[in-house]
């Protein structure tokens, strides 16, 4: 939002919310019944608008995802400053001018009679377009943007556009209603000449459209994409195509680089920064950033692909949930899932920064349903294996096993690889510590006994351990459950009880919680989760919390997206746990059978500023 709103900020529809597109459906209906009404040859132009937006917004989205993807690399980014869900909140209504742009061009078919019937292809008005952007549009762009710029615009306007610094491909759109009225009647000017010169063509109307689109999102994305050798074949060049570092000193600067996409406008009238040749080349010559820690995860369901930082912005924005909407999206999410199962390797998704670290989380395209499979295990551990040996490489400090699902069958606790690998210089580390000590503390005070349900891991002997130390009777529902807690409890093992009746109120819970045990459960109960996954709600008269986790503190930086279904900048134990490894300079591994004093682990987050997650007084 602008500083000091104007009149036409907001768009029209806002109401609507993610239902505006509804307003499109008389439309629909209209080109649909006109095209296969009509005797002769329908009118393919009209017809062909609503795909039309669906390209665009597919356009959009690969832009979106290869400039987090290219990023959080580092390679050849241009702007360093971090990216907050305050941005994403701003720009997640990025697709109102394609509703826009759609709505105007089906009234303008019925306004403008020689806009109907349109044939597919003209040269002639194809270059009469591209004549038509170079000089009027591109002249009057610059000196409407110049006009924004002024305290009296800016403040009202323009200064919405400027919120972001470190821009991203739909940043380029994120203007208030007012400004895309003007931006449109700009861009209108080649369509409606050709149109009237009877000149336009099917294929014009979308070039032009995607040569916008194109180089709006080009000019946003973060990271320099133009290679050199262009400027060097044809050094003109220069003045006729601007590079994303050109126009991300526009966003830096605020009072240099006003033009659209040809910066001969800046150069004929003065307003080039003195730092566009050399940000340019710097950032060409920028390399892949090494992290000193990564958090190594992968994908849980088929429609977590679009929870992913590198998905669609603004789901992963939230804490992940399955949406309707999502599963219209089946036949891409088919043939995702299809081609990771044969093919696929680790790659980057995110970086963020927390003191002095470099801090990036990696994904295995591999879901959870996949680590269930005895027959995928060893192309899985060969996936983990490669991930360690790659980070291992670039000089990588510490690598937490944040895997979900990541146990004793697939590789003993990421014991197996260190056995492999004797002479590994990263850290590797599970987080079971930093994860059983913040279901310990989580714990209500008043609290003396719990009842412990779940498979039993790593975490939940911990757990169990930690508690019966501290006096707490730990009760269990099944007799063999009992006997290995009672293997595996080194003090008060008489604190261990074998439970008959559920009358417990704080059950510490893990996968392999049964539907019909929640259902017997008291009401008022409280579920603490220790695994990863956590309980399907089926009360709705019982508190869950989340999964083992703690609140980052406001120094970290870089968080735009959320932790699988965790609130917005709260952690997983396991993705923490690396941070701190690193943060207490340990020495040797944190995995497989060796665990942290849970004391140790405990006081180590609070002292570097991580958050505790309460559980609500009633």
């Amino acid at each position: 939002m602008a500083s000091k709103p104007g009149i036409l900020t907001d768009w029209p529809w806002k109401p609507l919310g993610k239902y505006k597109f509804v307003i499109l459906t008389p439309w629909v209906i209209h080109s649909t019944s006109l095209y296969f009404r009509e005797e002769e040859k329908g009118d393919l132009s009209y017809i062909l608008i609503f795909p039309f937006l669906l390209l665009r917004m597919i356009h959009n989205q690969i832009w979106i995802s290869l400039s987090r993807y290219q990023t959080a690399k580092g390679t050849k980014r241009i702007v360093d400053k971090p990216i907050e869900f305050e941005q994403v909140d701003r720009e997640s209504s990025w697709d109102d001018q394609i509703l826009f742009n759609g709505l105007l061009f089906c009234l303008g078919r019925m306004v403008v009679e020689k806009g109907e019937y349109l044939p597919l292809w003209r040269t002639d008005g194809v270059v009469m377009a591209a004549l038509l952007h170079a000089g009027p549009v591109e002249f009057l762009y610059y000196w409407f943007h110049r006009a924004l710029h002024h305290h009296f615009l800016y403040s009202r306007y323009h200064s919405h556009h400027h919120s972001s610094i470190a821009t991203e491909p739909i940043t380029s759109v994120i203007h208030p209603f007012a400004e895309h009225i003007v931006y449109f009647l700009l861009f209108t000017i080649p369509l409606l000449v050709t149109v009237l010169t009877e000149t336009a063509s099917i294929g014009s109307f979308v070039l032009y459209v995607m040569f916008i689109d194109f180089m709006n999102n080009m000019g946003h994305c973060n990271f320099e994409v133009v290679p050199k050798r262009l400027f060097f074949i044809f050094p003109p060049l220069k003045y006729l195509i601007y590079t994303p570092s050109y126009h991300s000193l526009h966003h830096t600067q605020f009072r240099t680089n006003y033009s659209l996409f040809m910066p001969i406008y800046d150069y004929l009238y003065e307003t080039v920064d003195k730092n566009s040749d050399s940000l340019y080349e710097n950032s060409l010559l920028r390399e892949e950033e090494v992290a000193d820690v990564v958090h190594l995860s992968h994908l849980t369901t088929p429609q977590s692909i679009y929870h992913m930082r590198l998905g669609l912005a603004t789901v992963a924005s939230q804490p992940f949930a399955s949406e309707w909407w999502l599963s219209l999206l089946w036949p891409f999410t088919s043939f995702y899932v299809l081609v990771t199962s044969f093919y696929g390797h680790t790659f980057v998704y995110e970086r963020n920064s927390f003191k002095a670290l470099k801090l990036q989380s990696w994904v295995i395209p591999r879901f959870n349903l996949q680590y269930f499979m005895k027959a995928r295990r060893e192309a899985i551990n060969k996936l983990i294996e490669a991930a360690i040996l790659d980070a291992d490489k670039k000089g990588v400090k510490v690598l937490s096993l944040g895997l979900l699902n990541q146990g004793k069958e697939l590789n003993e606790y990421g014991e197996f690889y260190i056995q492999k690998y004797p002479k590994l210089k990263i850290k590797l580390v599970d987080g079971s510590s930093l994860a059983a000590a913040i279901v310990v503390n989580t714990i209500p005070k008043a609290t003396t006994k719990v009842l412990l349900r779940g498979n039993l891991s790593k975490v939940a002997y911990a757990v169990a351990d930690a508690l019966c130390q501290l006096g707490f009777q730990v009760a269990t529902l099944y007799e063999n459950e009992h006997k290995k807690l009672k293997s595996k409890v080194t003090a008060n093992s008489n604190n261990l009880v074998l439970a008959k009746i559920t009358t417990h109120k704080i059950w510490i819970v893990g996968d392999g919680l049964e539907e019909f045990e929640q259902l017997n459960a008291p009401k008022g109960t409280i579920f603490i989760p220790y695994s990863q996954f956590p309980p399907k709600r089926l009360r709705k008269d019982c508190y869950y919390h989340v999964t083992p986790s703690m609140r980052v503190p406001s120094s970290f930086q870089n968080i735009d997206s959320c932790e699988n279904w965790l609130p917005r900048r709260v952690m997983s134990a396991w993705r923490m746990a690396g941070i701190l490894h690193a943060l207490e300079g340990r020495e040797g591994h944190e995995c497989g059978e060796t665990m942290l004093s849970l004391e140790e682990a405990w006081r180590a987050s609070l002292q570097n500023g991580f958050l505790p997650l309460e559980i609500p007084s009633n």
